[in-house]
């Protein structure tokens, strides 16, 4: 797992999922997300607008990043 700076205190999870790198296009990350495929600290989260905060791990596919300030 790596750390992704965010550059302020709050992020959606479809922004995350592509500044992070889990994913190559928007598209993509939309439907990994309403499919199921990505979790949120462990438990699956169907909400592409899920707000992240500094700390949070978010994992897709086998692939892992935390949130960082």
């Amino acid at each position: 797992m790596r750390d992704v700076a965010i550059g302020g205190d709050m992020i959606r999870l479809g922004q995350f999922l592509k500044l992070a790198d889990l994913i190559d296009t928007g598209g993509e990350g939309k439907v990994l997300i309403a499919s199921g495929d990505v979790t949120v600290n462990g438990e699956v989260d169907t909400r592409r607008g899920r707000q992240l905060h500094p700390g949070d791990v978010v994992e897709v596919l086998g692939r892992s990043a935390r949130v960082a300030s």
